[in-house]
């Protein structure tokens, strides 16, 4: 099974190197025209050689870094970014002189001949960085001074190196694992020899383990053409690919499912899938990727922008448990309360016989059967007096606080709660309008700043809730986030409407609109608890309680959390989650 890891390392280093040579061959002394940043973590640069125009695309996308030649044209932002306007300004009109690949490094450097400001001649470097979520572009001036970059890396987000302007540009903190392009075919048989000798793991993990810039799907291809007999041994395998890559011999394929979507790309064919699967070939490398990524550029852009929200919920969600783990031991402590309470009443209670001055003293508490006796503590400072009441003191400052950190705890944990429903909201968002629509949520909800998570484009598009039909021929609408389910609940649903929510779980608020046709049968509600229990956080087919009630019942506290309701009266149902009921009744 293909890992989503194992999908973005697929653009390993010789990937890289494949893309190196072409644009070496299409793209050297080619003059930058214009330089867009469509997305984020996207560059495109419009580069001019002979009578053609070329479109570089570099991204840094999480789920798709990449860098190669596109004809795809996206839409840029009306305002451009400081990143594209840094580039603009010492870019422009650059010619590309050098493509570097640095040993066998998942990073290749773009040199560009430019001039300064003062109309000096000088260098300038974009180095496109392609490691998984780590992936960046960045832009260096002489000497390797960073300009700036497509990702900010301070302290907070990587103590082994930083990438901020000023700074030298310095390559990631090097593996300890061996440059493949230097090694012979019987070095690797050795090494993998003396390995497996001492409990190695197998060939692919073996390749992954100990050289450098190679995917696990590379190393799997590689390890089942030793195994098939094509090359007699691990070693000459690996050394025909390492070859391959040092001659230029490219083989760009796809590897397709039985319903033709892309599952897997490489920069030589692959043998790994059996039936049920077929391999497109292609001339150019750049042509492979942009129709790879071409079809799956859009749900992977949209995962991306989830994750986006994800991160920012993880943050706040980790701080929400340490936060409420601290208050639990402070609580803890605050149960001692009762016993300076204890102690304030036995030195009140002994009070004429401690003299001033004491240390301590034993005292008779009369509160238990027998009556014991205790040695308590004092402050020699004080009286017995002022001891005592220096207990009572302190008792009443441990009550107040268990008092307020009982509260706080409980908002921290119905904060935790909501964050679950916004996790489960995410399950749900099939378009980048959903999307939008939890950002603004989180944005109500005091969770995010105004302007830290923005929609897409300059308008929040609102998304549509999802509708049902019962076999009664009952309206039944489904929220896809909080802010819909409050709109649903609180502003369309009618009083004798009946409204639906799983048990004790995240989920979407359900209506079944009644519209005058009196009561709903049973299967009409038993449909509608099974689309709530489908849609919320509960696994697939998993029986499900449902709570049911009328509109009138419910109502939303002031101030609470989008999405969160109480109501006073209700029923509840159980179902099965089942999907396939759901699908069947979908509009």
């Amino acid at each position: 099974m293909i890992t989503e890891r194992e999908k973005y390392m697929a653009f390993d280093a010789g990937m890289l190197s494949a893309v190196a040579a072409e644009l070496r061959d299409k793209l050297t002394g080619a003059k930058i025209t214009k330089v867009q940043q469509p997305e984020k973590d996207e560059i495109d640069l419009i580069m001019h050689i002979g009578r053609e125009n070329h479109r570089l695309l570099m991204s840094a996308s999480p789920s798709a870094p990449r860098i190669h030649i596109s004809s795809e044209q996206k839409e840029n932002p009306i305002a451009a970014p400081m990143f594209c306007m840094l580039l603009r300004k010492h870019l422009g009109g650059a010619r590309l002189c050098e493509v570097v690949q640095p040993g066998f490094e998942r990073v290749l450097r773009l040199v560009f001949d430019t001039v300064d400001e003062m109309g000096f001649p000088v260098r300038r470097s974009l180095i496109c960085e392609i490691m998984g979520k780590y992936s960046n572009i960045i832009f260096c001036g002489e000497n390797d001074r960073i300009l700036g970059a497509c990702r900010a890396v301070d302290f907070t987000t990587s103590q082994k190196r930083q990438v901020l302007p000023g700074m030298t540009y310095e390559l990631p903190p090097a593996q300890d694992k061996l440059n493949p392009l230097e090694a012979e075919a019987a070095d690797i048989d050795a090494l993998a020899a003396e390995r497996s000798a001492t409990g190695e793991l197998r060939a692919d993990k073996f390749i992954t383990s100990n050289y450098l810039g190679i995917s696990s799907l590379l190393a799997r291809e590689i390890a089942r053409r030793t195994a098939d007999g094509k090359y007699p041994t691990l070693g000459t395998a690996l050394s025909a690919v390492m070859t391959d890559i040092k001659d230029g011999r490219f083989e760009p394929t796809i590897v397709r499912d039985a319903g033709g979507m892309p599952v897997e790309y490489c920069f030589t064919s692959l043998s790994l899938y059996g039936d049920g699967y077929t391999t497109d070939s292609y001339d150019s490398t750049s042509a492979m990727l942009e129709s790879y990524y071409g079809e799956r550029d859009r749900a992977e852009r949209l995962r991306a922008r989830e994750a986006d929200i994800i991160h920012l919920l993880g943050g706040v969600g980790g701080k929400l448990e340490k936060k409420i783990a601290r208050q639990r031991e402070e609580l803890a402590e605050c149960e001692r309360g009762e016993e300076y309470r204890t102690r304030g009443d036995l030195i009140t209670a002994n009070i004429w016989a401690i003299k001033n001055g004491a240390s301590s003293a034993v005292v008779t508490d009369y509160s238990v059967d027998p009556p014991a006796e205790l040695t308590i503590e004092l402050d020699s400072r004080l009286t017995a007096a002022q001891n005592a009441q220096q207990c009572y003191r302190k008792y009443t400052k441990l009550r107040n606080a268990k008092r307020e950190l009982t509260h706080q705890i409980e908002l921290a944990e119905a904060e935790l709660s909501y964050i679950e429903t916004v996790r489960d909201s995410l399950s749900r968002c099939e378009t980048s309008a959903d999307i939008d629509e939890v950002r603004a949520e989180l944005v109500t909800a005091g969770i995010a700043r105004r302007g830290a998570v923005k929609p897409s484009g300059s308008k929040l598009r609102h998304a549509r809730m999802l509708e049902y039909e019962t076999s009664g021929g009952y309206r039944v609408l489904c929220g896809r986030n909080n802010l819909q389910n409050d709109e649903l609940t609180m502003k369309l649903a009618e009083r004798d409407d009946w409204w639906f929510h799983v048990k004790d779980a995240p989920g979407s608020h359900v209506v079944l609109f009644t519209e005058g046709k009196g009561e709903p049968d049973s299967a009409d509600f038993t449909e509608a608890a099974t689309i709530a229990a489908v849609n919320s956080s509960l696994p697939e087919n998993a029986t499900a309680e449902v709570d049911y009630t009328l509109r009138r019942y419910i109502k939303k506290p002031s101030g609470s959390k989008p999405g969160f309701v109480i109501y006073t009266k209700n029923w509840s149902a159980l179902v099965q989650a089942d999907a396939a009921l759901a699908c069947k009744l979908k509009k």
